[in-house]
């Protein structure tokens, strides 16, 4: 019986040696980002399904979009003032976040006020954070058509598509005289620390993801007639 008992101390031993050597999941820019954004799309699921939408929280929605602004860096140059401007507008609404619970109660007040593109209004900071998610996930989608397609291809087309339409002769020019500064596919790779097959998974994630957060900002503007050219 003791033997036995012994027999059993010993699997146990061996199962945890075994398990202690499984490695652990690792946690890369891009997968910390996919997450976040797959969990803010879960929080709009039970509010498709309720008669009363109670809307997106917008402490919520900051805190995915806080984890973005690691991808405008990675792509160097170029888009400085991407980056720049993202992170000025996100700052904004984290402190609206404060005072504001949904991303409604912001567009409600501008609305009220009739400030809603007036520069510096958490409307508009709203409007010009969704154009930088949509950036993101139209360089992924772009990046991902062919393992020959540079990065400096994806994003111009991206850019063009995006935000080129919104942005002043000299912003543009800027923007595509910087495009020549982009890394290689391998070297953004590596400053993601992701490989291949793993930048193809996480990528494809964060574009379903974000496609209903975004859809779901714009839906907010075109109910209060607000149109989406600016």
């Amino acid at each position: 019986m003791e033997e036995e008992e012994e027999e059993e101390e010993e699997d146990d031993s061996f199962e945890d040696a075994v398990c202690s050597k499984t490695p652990a999941r690792v946690n890369t820019p891009l997968s910390v980002i996919t997450e976040a954004f797959e969990n803010l799309a879960d929080l709009l699921k039970p509010a498709e399904k309720d008669e009363e939408e109670i809307g997106l929280r917008l402490d919520a929605f900051c805190n995915a979009c806080t984890h973005v602004s690691i991808l405008f860096s990675c792509l160097g140059f170029a888009f400085k003032f991407a980056e720049m401007e993202y992170i000025s507008k996100v700052k904004d609404l984290v402190e609206a976040s404060k005072s504001f619970d949904t991303l409604q109660n912001i567009l409600d007040l501008d609305v009220e006020k009739e400030t809603v593109k007036t520069p510096g209004s958490h409307s508009r900071n709203l409007r010009r954070v969704r154009q930088g998610l949509d950036l993101i996930r139209a360089i992924f989608e772009q990046f991902l058509m062919t393992d020959e397609y540079s990065l400096k291809d994806a994003a111009t087309t991206a850019y063009t598509q995006v935000c080129a339409p919104f942005h002043t002769w000299a912003v543009r020019t800027a923007v595509y005289a910087g495009m020549y500064t982009l890394p290689t596919r391998d070297q953004l790779l590596l400053r993601l620390d992701e490989t291949d097959q793993s930048v193809e998974k996480n990528m494809r994630r964060y574009m379903e993801a974000s496609l209903p957060i975004i859809e779901y900002i714009d839906k907010l503007y075109i109910e209060r007639n607000i149109k989406l050219d600016w």
